[in-house]
């Protein structure tokens, strides 16, 4: 009973906390509407029902970050980094190969993660619409996936290593920067964005809470500092790997053309 209660309250909290961050939006779009166009609401009902909607399922959702998604996160890095997992004792400095179950599961949670991304499966929708069939779903999703997954390995082994994170955010960008002057430019606009969208809803709480996790339980880093990054990751790499992708395409097709010339 107590626990029915306590839920109840942090939910109403919660609540109490989304009305207070969407009551702006709502209050522009009406001023607009009403004001600025000097029309009136189309379909009011719907309208309504639907803010309705939106405003519960931001509450629900935050809920379930603080009850679910931030502890796991955090239990899973801590368990896996743990002292009596990796076969050593507690406070041994251990080389960055030990840590080897951490880097397979920041991976595979990235991967898993951004295929079920919202935001991601918008813009792929789009994109084979907009395309006429040219950019499949799936291979954009997968393609953007596979960059987290290596993204998210990458990042935890910075952590480990406790190497300055400047260094491969800026080795990303300039890797990027190479890449757009080749890259089919119809194209660079859709890999800048799926990198955007890859940090969103499901993806960021997880990985948020994985690098706090991970740097609380690796001896000598400091949450603070190490635990924090991991995000930046997940949105430079997709980018390298979709105009990868495009390139690998855009090659294929050409020398298929060529073949194809009598």
């Amino acid at each position: 009973m107590m626990y029915v209660i306590s839920f109840l309250t942090d939910f109403f909290q919660i609540l109490l906390y989304t009305l207070r961050d969407v009551a702006p939006i709502l209050i522009l779009i009406v001023f607009f509407q009403l004001v600025v166009l000097k029309q009136p609401i189309p379909h009011l009902k719907r309208v309504v029902l639907g803010g309705v909607y939106v405003v519960l399922g931001l509450a629900f959702f935050l809920l379930g970050l603080e009850k679910a998604l931030f502890p796991i996160g955090e239990i899973m890095a801590t368990q896996l980094s743990d002292p009596s997992f990796l076969g050593t004792t507690a406070g041994e400095q251990l080389d960055w190969k030990s840590y080897y179950w951490i880097y397979i599961f920041a991976a595979l949670i990235g991967f898993s993660t951004t295929i079920a991304e919202p935001a991601l499966i918008a813009v792929a929708m789009k994109a084979n619409e907009v395309s006429t069939g040219t950019i499949s779903q799936w291979g954009l999703r997968i393609t953007v996936a596979m960059g987290v997954a290596f993204a998210l390995a990458l990042g935890t082994f910075r952590i480990v290593t406790g190497t300055p994170l400047y260094l491969y955010i800026m080795g990303g960008y300039i890797v990027v920067i190479i890449q757009s002057i080749f890259a089919p430019k119809k194209l660079i606009a859709l890999a800048y964005d799926s990198g955007g969208v890859t940090t969103s809803t499901v993806t960021v709480p997880l990985v948020a809470a994985l690098g706090i996790g991970l740097s609380s339980a690796v001896p000598g880093r400091n949450p603070a500092i190490d635990g924090f990054g991991l995000i930046a990751f997940a949105s430079v790499f997709p980018i390298i790997s979709v105009l990868g992708y495009t390139q690998f395409m855009h090659l294929r097709v050409k020398l298929f053309n060529k073949i194809r010339k009598p």
